[in-house]
């Protein structure tokens, strides 16, 4: 007798009706005998029935991965939409609070933060030197003008026969005092035959707000174009500086006290003397040394926000010692504005 045989790897279900198969694929079963053949013959005497069209068990089995593969894939969706709505949202917050910052191109450069500020305004930024009788000082000024007229302190040009300026390319050219206001501690000269000069853009110092990060540039101790940066530290102090003429602070190598002025009822880097002014400063941490007077603090857009003027040196520095430590103040811009046109007509005298 032929004995029944099943193929290998088809493993027999233990709770449901089984058959094999041929191997042809052909099914035989109890009761159902091959087409042709004589009953028994080359068969087991127990015949496996056929499966149904449509095993039950098996569909229901069948049903709980398709369940379980569509509750992952509505899982997925959800965390899937949930991701997206988190990236959405961090790209709709940068887009916001990523505004881009307009840079003035003062100098016809391009550029951002502190390096770009220094090339688009470092043109309009000069070395100051005013010969007098008494020596010779040495500031910084900002050309406000393309025709040539700059803006200084009172006291960079106090009691000054000559004025030379050097420009950021190096040339040099004569300049005439046009007016000063010992008041303001502002002063404008105007370079002789000039044209087609590179202007600053002046800024507006009511936006100022402390923290803002702002550049300095000038001339501290002759070294032409140095540029530094900080932040506003402080707004509206009141700063009290000399105005009369030959009280001014020589800007240079030769006296590394600083521009005397007094804060608080105190004076600081020297006597102030008994004529002096009083201003609202905008003070700041960006380094200024003798040199800086008349020079530029700039805020990131490019804008001039104020004229350095005033710098605390510690009154035991000696000549090896002496430099900023941070403490520095500038004659807000809009005060430069509205005194313009009185310097263009000769300034004030001061009393």
């Amino acid at each position: 007798m032929t004995q029944s045989y099943r193929r290998s790897g088809d493993e027999t279900p233990q709770d449901r009706p089984y058959a094999y198969g041929d191997d042809h694929g052909q099914g035989y079963g109890h009761g159902h005998e091959a087409y042709g053949a004589s009953p028994g013959a080359g068969f087991s005497e127990h015949a496996v029935p056929p499966p149904p069209p449509y095993a039950p068990e098996r569909r229901r089995r069948a049903r709980r991965p398709v369940a379980l593969i569509a509750a992952v894939a509505l899982a997925s969706a959800l965390i899937g939409g949930g991701s997206a709505a988190l990236i959405a949202g961090a790209t709709q917050t940068s887009a916001q609070n990523s505004s881009s910052t307009p840079l003035v191109n003062a100098g016809k450069t391009s550029g951002s933060g502190v390096s770009g500020v220094a090339k688009a305004v470092s043109p309009a930024i000069v070395e100051i030197k005013a010969q007098s009788a008494k020596g010779e000082s040495t500031g910084s000024g900002v050309v406000v003008t393309s025709a040539g007229e700059i803006v200084t302190n009172n006291h960079v040009l106090a009691g000054a026969d000559t004025v030379t300026v050097t420009f950021s390319d190096g040339s040099r050219k004569t300049a005439e005092v046009v007016g000063t206001d010992p008041d303001k501690d502002l002063a404008l000269v105007k370079v002789r035959g000039a044209k087609n000069l590179t202007a600053a853009s002046l800024g507006d110092s009511s936006k100022i707000t402390v923290g803002d990060q702002v550049v300095a540039i000038g001339s501290p101790e002759g070294l032409t174009g140095s540029v530094t940066s900080g932040i506003v530290s402080a707004l509206d102090r009141d700063v009290t500086v000399p105005k009369e003429e030959g009280q001014g602070q020589q800007d240079g190598p030769g006296d590394r006290g600083g521009w005397p002025f007094e804060f608080g009822g105190n004076q600081y880097n020297g006597d102030t003397g008994s004529s002096k002014t009083s201003y609202k400063a905008v003070q700041t941490d960006a380094s200024l040394n003798p040199g800086n007077s008349g020079g530029a603090l700039i805020n990131m857009q490019g804008q001039i926000i104020g004229i350095n003027s005033a710098m605390y040196s510690p009154s035991s520095a000696s000549s090896s010692s002496a430099g900023s430590v941070g403490l520095g103040f500038a004659i807000p811009i809009n005060t430069v504005k509205d005194d313009l046109d009185a310097l263009r007509g000769g300034g004030n005298s001061g009393v």
